[in-house]
């Protein structure tokens, strides 16, 4: 396949979808790093198709066996979603919901990736190919960090009574402003990324932007 040459894009009057303008199929593209190359997408009548330097590739819908939506926060003001898009063979294709800008920021691409994510489980849907659509993280590995977040919350608090009865006001009130801050992130990621399954129709909220 050849690789893919994206030219100037126009959004779609109403939505953040944007077409090629030269073949009006619907593209999206990011940067996963400050120093790789762009990651870019197509959705051809009959596939999904990417490029990313001088590698690309090409899913057919009827060929995908499982979609995976989650949520990450890059840091306090950024939040990020993946869409994981396995195949029937060959590795699965990630695409995100930031792109890199600078050492120190990532470009939230809300808009254009919620549009481009359902039109392309519209195309999924429509071959009726038997996928299956999952969400949030991996049953194993999210119970192990729940496990660990519980562990880590409790040692934590236990950290701010210990400090309490020795009258270490300042060192309580910092383990305890830790503990708000960690409990705000970490139980932010499990409450979104809870694993379970949703109709390509009806996108869970919490792991679109």
């Amino acid at each position: 396949m050849r690789k893919l040459r994206l030219r100037l894009t126009e959004d779609t009057p109403g939505t953040g979808l944007q077409l090629d303008a030269a073949t009006g199929d619907p593209v999206f593209a990011y940067k996963p790093s400050l120093a790789g190359s762009p990651r870019r997408f197509r959705l051809r009548p009959e596939a999904l198709e990417w490029d990313a330097g001088w590698r690309h590739g090409r899913v057919a819908y009827a060929d995908v066996r499982r979609v995976r939506l989650s949520f990450s926060q890059v840091n306090l003001n950024t939040d990020r979603f993946l869409v994981e898009v396995w195949p029937a063979s060959g590795a699965k294709v990630v695409i995100a919901s930031t792109s890199w800008k600078s050492l120190a920021e990532q470009e939230p691409l809300d808009r254009a990736y919620r549009d481009f994510i359902a039109e392309l489980h519209r195309r999924i849907a429509a071959v009726d190919c038997g996928a299956v659509f999952q969400t949030g993280a991996p049953p194993v590995r999210y119970w192990l960090g729940v496990a660990t977040l519980v562990a880590t919350l409790l040692a934590l608090a236990g950290l701010v009574a210990q400090a309490l009865r020795s009258g270490e006001m300042v060192g309580a009130m910092f383990v305890a402003g830790f503990l708000a801050l960690f409990l705000w992130r970490f139980g932010t990621y499990f409450s979104r990324n809870r694993p379970g399954t949703y109709r390509p129709d009806a996108l869970p909220g919490q792991l679109m932007p």
